[in-house]
């Protein structure tokens, strides 16, 4: 049997913070008693597309994590970029927010796009060695 050590921690981590950009829509919908659709509002549409993206870019992420790990190549750097992707993907929902902090969806989408080129080009730098 081949156990994927952080292959299933960053599974896991995606599962929770999917589950917290659902309860932050959730709160919006809510408070403003929006069942069904965006009902136009700015505040709700944000989050959507924060939970949207997140669901975009983490099966890529994931699956270049399973596949360098299943190389024989998953080392402390990957567990690394695995929890700097998960923290930008948090970045990000929060600056999606707007606000003081909303320079965060900055950081975070850098964070995301940093992760999928260096997870790609090692996936491809393993290919070719082999």
């Amino acid at each position: 049997m081949i156990i994927l050590p952080i292959t299933l921690c960053a599974a896991a981590a995606a599962a929770l913070l999917n589950i917290w950009l659902s309860i932050r829509i959730g709160m919006v919908r809510t408070a403003k008693k929006i069942s069904i659709g965006d009902g136009g509002d700015m505040e709700l549409i944000a989050r959507m597309r924060a939970q949207a993206n997140f669901v975009e870019n983490t099966p890529i992420v994931l699956a270049l994590i399973v596949v360098i790990e299943l190389a024989r190549a998953g080392n402390i750097w990957l567990m690394g970029v695995a929890a700097a992707y998960m923290l930008g993907r948090v970045a990000h929902g929060v600056g999606m927010d707007g606000g003081p902090l909303g320079f965060l969806r900055g950081v975070g989408t850098m964070i995301t796009m940093l992760a999928q080129v260096g997870l790609g080009i090692w996936a491809v730098s393993i290919a070719l060695d082999m």
